[in-house]
């Protein structure tokens, strides 16, 4: 399983559906890699077409096979509107290492709303060992009986 840092760079979203009959929307999303949640900014006035172009930062350890992004629109004295998630599998960037801004489906109570674009990085860890070293707690080369 790997274990390293994931960069994420959230690029943008289009045709997402309009929750604001008044005003433009104000979106943000909401990066979740199993445990741990990142917010982006709120891109005010934007409405169905945000741009954001923020990059963020996670740590991958065992068990870590995908990403969600979760989108909201930000509305002031009530509960922010969810407008759809996105689920990214994270299997092709462990390979691959890098993803250019890809196209990802937007979905909310199985319909699709859109999409979002996002780039992925995945650098591994240097280190894989598991608190020791292979070869620091003995055994025969380390034995001092002479065959």
């Amino acid at each position: 399983m790997p274990h390293g840092t994931l960069e994420v760079v959230l690029v943008s979203a289009k045709g997402l559906e309009d929750s604001d009959f008044l005003n433009s929307m104000d979106p943000y999303v909401l990066l979740t890699c199993r445990t741990q949640d990142q917010k982006s900014n709120v891109a005010s006035g934007q409405g169905t077409t945000p741009e954001w172009n923020e990059t963020f930062i996670f740590n991958v350890s065992e068990g870590t096979t995908e990403l969600k992004a979760k989108i909201f629109d930000t509305d002031v004295g009530t509960e922010d509107d969810p407008l759809g998630e996105a689920t990214i599998p994270l299997e092709a960037v462990f390979l691959e290492g890098d993803i250019p801004p890809s196209a990802y489906n937007v979905v909310k109570d199985e319909e699709f709303k859109g999409e979002i674009w996002i780039a992925l990085s995945f650098k591994p860890s240097e280190n894989r060992s598991r608190g020791f070293e292979e070869e620091s707690y003995g055994g025969w080369k380390n034995s001092e009986a002479s065959y």
